[in-house]
């Protein structure tokens, strides 16, 4: 999962659907942005496949498994301990110390091009 979202994220969040994208690059004076409308495609889109293979549990509803478990880590890695948008928990970890690293050097660019660090659990290890 994390692969397919570090190349949505490449390709089409700083690609063709930066105009949403970029709300999530700037400073925002509310608490939502319009990069949010993603969580809730993402959702729906989860939702309907786990809902439509319901009965027969078969790889549409793994798949909506799966990108409902992502989204739940994104959410506790990304909005809550790397943006800090609900009161923020405190860890030591080394690796979770490099994720919010990665991510700030990602948001060192305010544009759409020149990005670095699309990913979210993956790294380069250069960044510890």
């Amino acid at each position: 999962m994390e692969c397919l979202s570090w190349f949505i994220h490449k390709y089409l969040f700083h690609g063709p659907l930066w105009f949403m994208h970029k709300s999530h690059h700037q400073k925002s004076k509310s608490f939502f942005e319009w990069n949010d409308l993603f969580a809730l495609l993402f959702a729906v889109v989860s939702l309907f496949l786990m809902y439509k293979d319901r009965n027969n549990f078969g790889y549409g509803f793994f798949i909506g498994l799966g990108i409902s478990i992502y989204g739940v880590i994104y959410f506790i890695v990304h909005d809550w301990f790397v943006h800090r948008r609900f009161t923020t928990f405190k860890s030591n970890s080394a690796y979770l110390r490099a994720v919010r690293k990665a991510h700030h050097l990602h948001h060192k660019s305010r544009g759409k091009d020149k990005g670095k660090a699309f990913g979210l659990l993956f790294f380069n290890k250069k960044i510890q």
